[in-house]
């Protein structure tokens, strides 16, 4: 029987009044495994009440009460990452290691907010003119919304709502309709270590809950990861209703190998950042940068160990070999199937074609093999579109420069690698390519948690990055205190004045 996944206010399960419903199907086998609530209009604004009215008494609460709630959710997510890592399994349909990796990226940001006290400090000035003292503080901004997108449904949102909760803010979460489960899942485990009702929401649905949430005055910020097109919207729209927006949009992620590269490792780095999780991950590897004189070798070892690739249902109970699962749904496989035969009609080389992929699992799953390009130019669409599929392509470049050029003219500035022995050369190119986060000999660059996470260019619209200290600062707000106590010893005299304070 398929399970209802329906909305979350007020530290209970609500499923709305809408009746309207979205199918939400495993990708390994192509069965409905589930229905998720769209919410109306009135749905949202239920929703979004709830965190309204949990927000004050949460922002009041003192934070060492705010971290003992955080370490306990931590302990318990910890202990529970086996049972996240299934359910996000068989909605998206990446292989078990996947999610359990993808929780534990999302742990960090955890176990990183549970020591934001020390970033919510503020400053003080004693004696900044006479008699006159001056303090700062970071205070909450209120109810803040997440809008997640489906390759990370447990990952992304905690790239935000732990801070935003930390800093004592409600949080309403809308998770996409292709993979909810874990929403709920995490609602669950917040209720559970101790959170009061109504602080974690979540708010299931379509564009309609979006709307609502960029446009509804009880919400401050939205933060929001997806495709440029949606991330341009967000932010637009948010920002025209009021609101502090972070949207992270797509991202077309560069490998560049210089000639003095360890080829293995180079090789090894570009099948697992092209490849790993089907692909569907802002900072996947989609272009290899090869210099010519290296660029047959190093195709031929990526082609190499991409045949090996066993692509199969790897969730739990299933097969534990397979290193790639299936596609999120049939119209995303489908759609990706299709820019590989635009790229082999536009004269790209298909060195290694997923479209014939014999995979271990059922007739009717999602599936799509990973497939390699060669002498991919840079007016082709498998070069200009961010595919978010297991399609890796080899552009060959005459020289560092070239490598360069290249990348700096890309619309997109999320990640980017390069792969040397020469530490000048990576030192250089830190310098020379504009994008937001760089990996020296590491393929998929995504910072720690106290550091930082986003692009440049079309892969950021606003100015802050997810968690860090740029996350600490975007869910909160700065307030600054002036104050004068008078002397009772040495009461001004010479009656009223209408000037500004001298310093004596």
């Amino acid at each position: 029987m398929s399970a209802d996944i329906t909305h979350w206010a007020d530290g209970r399960a609500f499923t709305g009044s809408s009746q309207q419903w979205a199918p939400v199907t495993n990708p390994a086998t192509g069965a409905e495994s589930g229905r998720v609530a769209l919410a109306s209009e009135a749905d949202a604004a239920a929703v979004i009440a709830s965190a309204v009215r949990a927000q004050p008494a949460w922002g009041d609460t003192s934070l060492a009460r705010r971290t003992q709630v955080l370490f306990a959710f931590r302990e318990l997510l910890n202990a529970r990452r086996a049972e996240l890592a299934a359910i996000i399994t068989a909605e998206h349909g990446k292989v078990l290691s996947d999610a359990l990796g993808e929780v534990a990226r999302g742990l960090e940001v955890v176990e990183f907010a549970c020591g934001i006290s020390h970033l919510l400090k503020g400053g003080h000035t004693e004696g900044a003119s006479t008699g006159v003292d001056v303090h700062s503080k970071r205070v909450p901004l209120g109810v803040v919304g997440v809008i997640s997108p489906f390759n990370f449904p447990a990952m992304v949102p905690m790239w935000f709502f732990p801070v935003a909760i930390a800093a004592g803010n409600a949080v309403v979460l809308k998770p996409s309709e292709k993979d909810p489960s874990s929403s709920i899942w995490l609602a669950r485990l917040w209720k559970e270590a101790g959170l009061p009702d109504g602080v974690f929401n979540v708010l299931q649905g379509d564009k309609v809950a979006v709307d609502a949430l960029l446009t509804s005055p009880d919400v401050q910020a939205i933060s929001f990861v997806g495709s440029t097109p949606i991330a341009s919207y967000v932010y637009e729209t948010a920002s025209r209703h009021g609101k502090r927006v972070q949207a992270l949009g797509g991202a077309k992620n560069h490998m560049v190998v210089l000639p003095d590269a360890d080829l293995d490792l180079a090789a090894d780095a570009a099948v697992s950042a092209g490849y790993g999780s089907a692909g569907e991950r802002c900072m996947a590897i989609s272009v290899l940068v090869a210099v010519d004189s290296i660029a047959d070798d190093l195709v031929a070892r990526v082609a190499e160990r991409t045949r090996t690739l066993l692509i199969g249902d790897g969730g739990p109970g299933f097969d534990r070999e397979a290193d790639m699962g299936p596609l999120v749904t049939k119209a995303h496989r489908d759609r990706v199937a299709g820019l590989i035969g635009d790229g082999e009609s536009a004269g790209a080389k298909v060195v290694v074609d997923g479209r014939t992929v014999q995979a271990r699992g059922e007739a009717d799953g999602f599936w799509l093999g990973p497939t390699l390009f060669d002498n991919v130019t840079a007016d082709m669409d498998i070069y200009r579109e961010e595919i978010f599929g297991p399609v890796l392509s080899v552009v060959r470049v005459a020289t560092y420069a070239e490598a360069v050029e290249l990348i700096n003219a890309n619309p997109y500035g999320n990640g980017t690698a390069v792969f040397t022995n020469d530490g000048g050369a990576a030192r250089r190119f830190e310098k020379d390519v504009n994008v937001g986060m760089i990996g020296v000999n590491v393929p998929v660059p995504v910072p720690v948690a106290y550091y930082s996470f986003g692009g440049w260019k079309r892969s950021l619209f606003g100015d802050t990055h997810a968690h860090g200290v740029e996350g600490v600062h975007f869910f909160t707000r700065g307030k600054v205190v002036t104050t004068r106590w008078i002397d009772p010893a040495n009461r001004p005299s010479g009656g009223l004045q209408l000037g500004f304070p001298q310093n004596d």
